[in-house]
C-alpha cells in the first residue's frame, strides 16, 4: 500500500519535494518509486538522497524504474546483489538495456558465486545467464541450465561451438530431449570434437547429404568419425 503522505496523483512538483525530503524513508521512497509517470528529476532526487539510498529495495526499485534517467540507473545495477540483478533482468517492465546490463553483471560475476548460487540461477535465471551457466564446470549445474525454460536455441548453439566447450556438455546436448531434436543444433555438434560417434551418425543421418559434407569440410570431429561419416554418404548415394 502506498504511504498516505504520497497519494499516487500527487502532483510532480509534490513527488520532487518529497523525494529531496532528507527525512524521506524507505517506505516513502517506495511509494514514489510506484508512480510509473514519477518525473526524471523526482527519480535523480531520490537517487541524492542518502537517507533513502541506504535501503536495498529503494535501489532496485530505482534502477527498475521505466522513466530512470540512463546516467542515473546504469551506474547502479554492477553493484547490486547477484539474486536482485536476476530479478531486474526478469522484469517486464525494465527497459531493455537494463536488462542486459544486469545479465552482462551476473555473468561476469558467475565465477565468484558458490556452487548452490549458481545452481539456482542456472534453473531460474534469464536465457542469457543460463546459457553461460552451460560452461559451467559443475555437471549438475550445466544439466540444470539445460533445463531453463528461458534458454535458447541460439544460446545452446553457442555453448556447443565453444573452443572449450567440455566433454559432459557436449554429451548432455546429444542426449537430451529437446535440443538433440533441433536441426541447427545437430548441425552444431557435427563440428564439435566432442561428439560421440554413435551420435554423429545418428545426426548425419537425418540431414541432407550435401548439408552434411558441407559441414565435415571444416568439421572438427576426428578423422576417423569423418571418414567414417564420408563413406556412410556415399553408401546413402549409391
Amino acid at each position: 500500500m502506498s504511504d498516505p503522505e504520497i497519494p499516487l496523483d500527487a502532483s510532480a512538483d509534490d513527488s520532487l519535494r518529497a523525494a529531496a525530503d532528507p527525512g524521506l524513508t524507505e517506505d516513502m521512497a517506495l511509494a514514489l518509486l510506484k508512480k510509473p509517470d514519477l518525473p526524471p528529476e523526482a527519480l535523480e532526487a531520490i537517487a541524492r538522497n542518502p537517507g533513502a539510498m541506504k535501503s536495498r529495495k529503494v535501489k532496485l526499485a530505482l534502477v527498475s524504474h521505466p522513466r530512470a534517467p540512463r546516467h542515473v540507473s546504469l551506474p547502479m545495477v554492477r553493484p547490486l546483489f547477484s539474486f536482485d540483478l536476476m530479478k531486474l533482468a526478469l522484469t517486464p517492465t525494465v527497459p531493455a538495456d537494463i536488462k542486459k546490463a544486469a545479465d552482462d553483471a551476473l555473468i561476469a560475476r558467475l565465477e565468484t558465486l558458490s556452487s548452490g548460487e549458481r545452481l539456482a540461477l542456472a534453473r531460474q535465471a534469464s536465457g542469457r545467464v543460463a546459457g553461460a551457466l552451460l560452461g559451467d564446470p559443475e555437471s549438475r549445474v550445466m544439466t540444470v541450465a539445460l533445463e531453463n525454460s528461458r534458454l535458447t536455441e541460439a544460446a545452446v548453439i553457442r555453448a556447443i561451438m565453444r573452443i572449450d566447450s567440455s566433454a559432459a556438455f557436449v554429451e548432455a546436448a546429444c542426449r537430451h530431449p529437446k535440443w538433440s531434436l533441433r536441426r541447427e543444433v545437430r548441425m552444431a555438434l557435427l563440428r564439435n570434437p566432442k561428439t560421440p560417434m554413435a551420435r554423429a551418425v545418428e545426426f548425419a543421418r537425418s540431414l541432407p547429404a550435401s548439408l552434411v559434407r558441407e559441414i565435415l569440410e571444416s568439421s572438427k570431429l576426428p578423422a576417423n568419425i569423418k571418414e567414417f561419416l564420408r563413406k556412410d554418404l556415399h553408401r546413402r548415394t549409391l
